[in-house]
């Protein structure tokens, strides 16, 4: 047994020193110093899954089913804590709030976050190139993709994931309108966390996410991290804090969610239909179903690149609160997007911001270039290109 987790059982041990039995046992006159330590410990004890038998026989079950050490998973659970903010936080907004794609993208396409992307690319163009050259997913879909999620890498949460994971899987809240799935695919979130913990030999009580659990600079749910992160920069470990194992983890991730080399992620069109029509082409969702020309019917022409393009597409709708809605036809790799995050909000903003970034990238390639060039004299005239 590591030492971390021998430490953990002691910090149980003492937790429970301030049971009413202990105290029964071990009688004394507390001064009002230790009145007040005592509550606090108490308080703390409380918040702590070391007292809940649920929590207890989910690590004894988890540890016989993976073969894992049953004394290092129950060390683990019993010091994760219920955070009651992030019960508030999963809950749904309490009243519907209207859907304004103009206001989401301008959350994420303005200059301080472009400006953030283009020194993120030029640190990291190289890595970004070999990605794109081994996955076929371009560069500026993951800038976007790590720009929308953490402004590479600033905001990755201050959550310790342990905690997340434990407070959703034992006390998800029931007034969720899907509580029960909800709360099983939680429970299997902290199964994989605590299950690669384990085998990689790294403590659970370290890594800090979002609320949800998810983690590092493309937060990544732990099922993801164990499906789908690689070691891209090759030092024997994965680390999706660092940029390298980042880049080409969201590359790959994209890869095995279909992501197709060359393909647009979506196109324009003219939108035309009979309210009858517009329900049938909206009536897929995102997932790509119609010809373009079947949509060309349906009453939404596609723009001329569209009609000649031979794979399915979906007309995806934009909501711009009261305004009229947006609406861009989605290709498979748009739908692959949305596979990261089910939006179609949040995939529009991954490739407009990456699409920002590139023309960042692009201007200052074209100003360095242009800076490092001869002057030219009048032996040597300048050449025209």
């Amino acid at each position: 047994m590591t030492d971390r987790f021998k430490n953990a059982i002691i910090l149980i041990a003492m937790i429970a020193q301030f049971s009413p039995a202990f105290a029964k046992k071990h009688p004394k006159k507390p001064t009002a110093t230790a009145i007040t330590v005592r509550e606090e410990r108490l308080a703390t004890a409380a918040t702590m899954y070391a007292h809940r038998p649920e929590a207890m026989a989910f690590a004894d079950d988890l540890a016989e089913r993976r073969d894992l050490d049953r004394e290092a998973v129950r060390a683990a659970i019993a010091q994760a804590r219920r955070l009651p903010q992030v019960e508030r936080l999963i809950l749904p907004p309490p009243t519907a709030q209207a859907k304004n794609w103009r206001a989401y993208r301008a959350r994420f396409i303005e200059p301080v976050r472009v400006a953030a992307g283009l020194r993120f690319w030029r640190a990291h163009a190289d890595t970004l190139a070999r990605a794109e050259a081994e996955t076929g997913v371009p560069a500026e879909i993951i800038v976007g993709i790590l720009g929308v999620e953490t402004i590479w890498g600033q905001q990755m949460g201050t959550f310790r994931v342990i905690d997340t994971l434990a407070t959703l899987a034992f006390d998800f809240p029931a007034a969720h309108p899907r509580a029960t799935a909800r709360q099983a695919f939680f429970r299997d979130e902290l199964e994989q966390f605590l299950t690669r913990a384990q085998r990689t030999g790294t403590d659970p009580l370290q890594p800090r996410g979002s609320y949800a659990g998810a983690m590092g600079m493309p937060q990544f749910m732990p099922s993801s991290v164990a499906k789908y992160a690689v070691d891209f920069d090759g030092d024997g470990t994965v680390d999706l804090n660092t940029p390298a194992d980042a880049i080409g983890s969201v590359a790959h991730y994209l890869r095995a969610f279909g992501w197709k080399p060359g393909v647009p992620t979506h196109f324009q069109v003219e939108l035309h239909a009979t309210p009858a029509q517009l329900d049938a082409l909206l009536a897929p969702d995102i997932l790509p179903s119609f010809s373009a020309a079947r949509l060309a019917e349906l009453g939404a022409t596609p723009e001329p690149a569209a009609q000649s393009y031979g794979g399915p597409l979906a007309l995806v709708e934009l909501q711009n609160g009261g305004d009229a809605p947006s609406y861009v036809l989605g290709t498979e790799n748009f739908y692959a997007i949305t596979r990261y995050n089910w939006s179609s909000y949040y995939a529009m903003a991954v490739i407009e911001l990456g699409l920002a970034v590139r023309k960042a990238w692009e201007a200052h390639a074209r100003s360095t270039q242009t800076a490092n060039e001869p002057v030219a004299t009048a032996a040597e005239p300048r050449r025209e290109r």
